[in-house]
C-alpha cells in the first residue's frame, strides 16, 4: 500500500543511458541544470508512473523543495540519491520544482485569528477523533455533528477554499472538536488549527511546524489524557511520532518509532487516556527488487506509548525477526520472514481490551501467517489473541512481477504476487440486534466480517478481486446494519475466481448480518470538454479509492478522477455530485487547484463539507486544496 516502486538498478541504468544518449544525440547543449541527474537516475520511474506507481514528472514539480530534499536525503529515494552531492541534489531539484529552496507560508500570518481567539476551545464534543472518527472506526456523523442533514447534502456549492502553497498530496484527513479543525499537511509538515465557528470565514488558531519541515504521513487523532489534558498525536514521514497541546499546540514529545532500515507510519495513531497506539509499517517492497539490496529483514509492528514522555510500554511484532534463508546465487543470503507492514489505523475494543488491524504482504519467503491478515491484540499486553490469513503466498515487491529474471536475485517465484494488503482501518459495528462483529476491508476486493472474539470467519463478500491499489483501498464505513465498500479497481480474473459483469469500481451497500450486497452505485469515466487536460487518465481511473463517510441519510465518496459523490444511503441513488479537479483562489489568498480524492479525504463540522483534493501520487493528479462546501442558498 502506498508505495514508491524503484526498478531493478540495472534496469534504470540502461534506460537511463539510452535516454541520455539520445539526448546528447540531438544536442548535449539542450540538457538544463540537473536534467542529466533526472535522466540517469529518475526517469525511468517518474516518466512511467502507471506501471512504476512514482509520481509522475508533472507531480513532482508540484512538490515543495523541501519535500523532494527530504525523500533524497532521509526518505524513500535515499538509495536512489547514494553519492549525490548537495549541489548536484539542489541542480535536480530546482529542475524538478522550478521554485524557491523554502515555502512561503506568510499566508499563515495574514489568517491569523483575533488573539482572543487564538487558544483552541476543547469544550465542543470530538466528532473526528482518530481515522475512523470515533475508535470503532465507523466513519458515520450525525446530522448534530456535522451540522448538515441529508437533504442539505443534496444541492451543495463551495463556500471556500484553502490552497497549500507546495503541496501535491493532500492526503491526510483532521480531527475535529467543536469547531476547531486540525488539518495535518503532509507536504507542508505542518498541523493547522483552523477556527470555523464563522463559517464563512475560517482563521488560524496556531499552526505547528515539524523541526526542519520534515513532511508528514498520518491523519491526526485527538483524546484526552488521564490529567485531562486534550492532545493532539500524528506521525511524520521519518516515523516520528509528536504529541502537541491541542490547546495551544505546544509540543509535549516527540520519539521516533522507526526500528527497521525502511520502517514508516501511515495508520493514525489512537489516543487514549493513559496510552497511545502507534501502527508502524514498512516499505521494504519498495527497494528490495534491487540486487544491492539485503532482503529482506524488515516488518510491521504496532506500540503503546506513554502518553505523559512516549516511552514504549508494549510491541507487539507481527512475526519474528528474519534470519537467513539461503544463499541467493552470488554468496549473499536471502532472509525471511518478513513483511506484514501495518498501513491501516487500529480499531480499539475498550470493552474486550482488544486491537483490530490488518497486515500487508510478505517481502520473501516463508510468506508468514500473519501476512495479509486480520489480527486481535490484547489492548493492555500487546499479545496476539487471533490471527486469519486472508491471502497466503503473497510474497511481493516492486518491480519483481510474478515470474522475475534470474539475474533478480531477491525475487521469487513461489508467489501469488497480488500485493492485497489491508490498508481500510478495520470497524466495530454495533449490529441493532445486539451482535457486534469486526469488518475489514482488502485491496483484494474483498469484505470481510468475523467474529470478535475468535477471529472465526462469519462472511466474505468478493467484490472483483481487485489490485495493489484497490479493491478496497483505504477505507470502509458502517451505518444501520450497513457496510458502505468503495471499489477502486476490479481486477481481472484468477484461478478459481471471475469478475462478473455486475462488479463495477464505484460504492457498494452490503448487509452487514449477511454479507448480501443491497446496492451498487457504479461511477464511469468522464473525457468531456477540458477532462483530458485536467486528468489525463480519465479513461482509467475512475474508481473510488478514499473512505467514505456517512452523514445522516447520505454516503459521501470521492473518485480518483476528482469527482465527489453524495449518495442516498438507502437507495445508492445520486444525490449530487461536483468536479472538484479544477483552479481555486483560495480564501488563504494563494492559488490552488485540485485534483485526485485519495486517501483520508471527507469529513464535516458547523454546516461545511470538508474534502480534500489533489493527490500526486500512482498516476492521479496532484492538487493542493481544501475544499469546504456548504448548503447552497435558495
Amino acid at each position: 500500500m502506498f508505495q514508491v516502486t524503484h526498478f531493478a538498478r540495472a534496469a534504470a541504468a540502461a534506460l537511463a543511458a539510452l535516454l541520455i544518449g539520445a539526448a546528447h544525440g540531438a544536442s548535449a547543449q539542450t540538457l538544463a541544470p540537473g536534467e542529466g541527474t533526472y535522466l540517469e537516475r529518475c526517469a525511468s520511474c517518474h516518466d512511467h508512473s502507471e506501471s512504476s506507481r512514482a509520481p509522475s514528472k508533472a507531480n513532482l514539480k508540484a512538490m515543495s523543495y523541501q519535500t523532494i530534499d527530504f525523500a533524497l536525503t532521509q526518505g524513500k529515494m535515499k538509495a536512489m540519491a547514494e553519492g549525490m552531492s548537495g549541489d548536484v541534489r539542489g541542480l535536480l531539484i530546482n529542475y524538478l520544482t522550478g521554485g524557491p529552496a523554502t515555502t512561503d507560508d506568510s499566508w499563515t500570518k495574514a489568517m491569523m485569528c483575533p488573539a482572543e481567539r487564538r487558544v483552541a476551545d476543547l469544550k465542543g464534543p470530538a466528532t473526528v477523533a482518530t481515522f475512523g472518527y470515533d475508535r470503532a472506526n465507523t466513519r458515520t456523523l450525525t446530522a448534530a455533528q456535522a451540522g448538515l442533514t441529508k437533504a442539505q447534502l443534496s444541492n451543495m456549492e463551495l463556500a471556500w477554499s484553502i490552497a497549500i502553497p507546495g503541496a501535491s498530496a493532500m492526503r491526510a484527513q483532521p480531527a475535529i472538536v467543536g469547531k476547531t479543525v486540525f488539518y495535518p499537511v503532509a507536504d507542508a509538515g505542518a498541523l493547522y488549527a483552523f477556527d470555523v465557528s464563522d463559517a464563512a470565514k475560517p482563521c488560524l488558531k496556531w499552526l505547528y511546524k515539524t523541526p526542519g519541515g520534515a513532511p508528514l504521513r498520518t491523519s491526526a487523532a485527538y483524546g484526552v489524557l488521564a490529567d485531562g489534558r486534550g492532545v493532539l498525536a500524528f506521525s511524520g514521514l521519518d516515523s516520528g511520532v509528536y504529541l502537541v497541546d491541542a490547546r495551544t499546540g505546544a509540543l509535549l514529545w516527540t520519539r521516533k518509532v522507526g526500528v527497521y532500515k525502511f520502517s514508516m507510519t501511515t495508520g493514525t495513531p489512537t489516543v487514549l487516556k493513559t496510552r497511545i497506539i502507534v501502527p508502524v509499517a514498512q516499505y521494504e517492497i519498495s527497494v528490495a527488487a534491487d540486487n544491492k539490496e539485503v532482503c529482506c529483514n524488515n516488518h510491521g509492528y504496532i506500540l503503546s506509548l506513554d502518553p505523559k514522555t512516549g516511552a514504549q510500554q508494549w510491541r507487539y511484532d507481527t512475526m519474528p525477526d528474519a534470519t537467513p534463508l539461503r544463499d541467493r546465487g552470488d554468496g549473499k543470503m536471502l532472509f525471511g520472514p518478513s513483511g506484514a507492514p501495518i498501513w491501516n489505523s487500529p480499531s480499539v475494543d475498550e470493552k474486550r481490551g482488544l486491537i483490530y488491524f490488518g497486515t500487508g504482504e510478505a517481502n520473501s519467503p516463508p510468506a508468514h501467517k500473519n501476512t495479509d491478515a486480520l489480527i486481535a491484540i490484547g489492548l493492555n499486553d500487546g499479545k496476539e489473541r487471533w490471527s486469519h490469513q486472508a491471502t497466503e503466498r503473497d510474497i511481493f515487491n516492486s518491480g519483481c512481477g510474478p515470474k522475475p529474471k534470474p539475474t533478480q536475485l531477491n525475487c521469487v517465484t513461489d508467489t501469488v504476487y497480488r500485493d492485497v494488503d489491508f490498508g481500510a482501518s478495520f470497524i466495530l459495528g454495533h449490529l441493532k440486534s445486539g451482535q457486534e462483529m469486526v469488518y475489514a476491508g482488502q485491496k483484494s476486493g474483498t469484505v470481510w466480517a468475523m467474529d470478535p472474539v475468535t477471529g472465526k470467519v462469519i462472511w466474505r463478500r468478493d467484490l472483483g478481486t481487485g489490485s495493489p491499489l484497490g479493491g478496497v483501498h483505504w477505507g470502509i464505513a458502517f451505518k444501520d446494519d450497513t457496510i458502505f465498500a468503495p471499489i477502486s479497481q476490479i481486477g481481472r480474473d484468477l484461478p478459481g475466481q471471475t469478475v462478473g459483469p455486475e462488479i463495477k469500481s464505484g460504492m457498494y451497500a452490503i448487509d452487514a448480518k449477511t454479507g448480501a450486497v443491497k446496492w451498487t452505485f457504479a461511477t464511469a469515466p468522464d473525457c468531456e470538454g477540458d477532462r483530458p487536460q485536467r486528468m489525463p487518465r480519465c479513461k482509467q481511473i475512475y474508481g473510488l479509492s478514499t473512505a467514505p463517510a456517512v452523514i445522516d441519510g447520505a454516503v459521501i465518496g470521492g473518485s480518483l478522477d476528482g469527482y465527489l459523490y453524495v449518495l442516498d444511503a438507502k437507495t445508492g441513488g445520486l444525490l449530487w455530485k461536483t468536479d472538484t479537479a479544477i483552479p481555486y483562489q483560495g480564501v488563504n489568498g494563494v492559488s490552488g487547484k485540485g485534483g485526485s480524492i485519495d486517501a483520508a479525504s471527507i469529513t464535516a463540522v458547523n454546516g461545511l463539507l470538508l474534502v480534500n483534493s489533489g493527490y500526486g501520487m500512482f498516476g492521479e493528479v496532484a492538487g493542493n486544496v481544501i475544499l469546504a462546501f456548504k448548503p447552497k442558498a435558495k
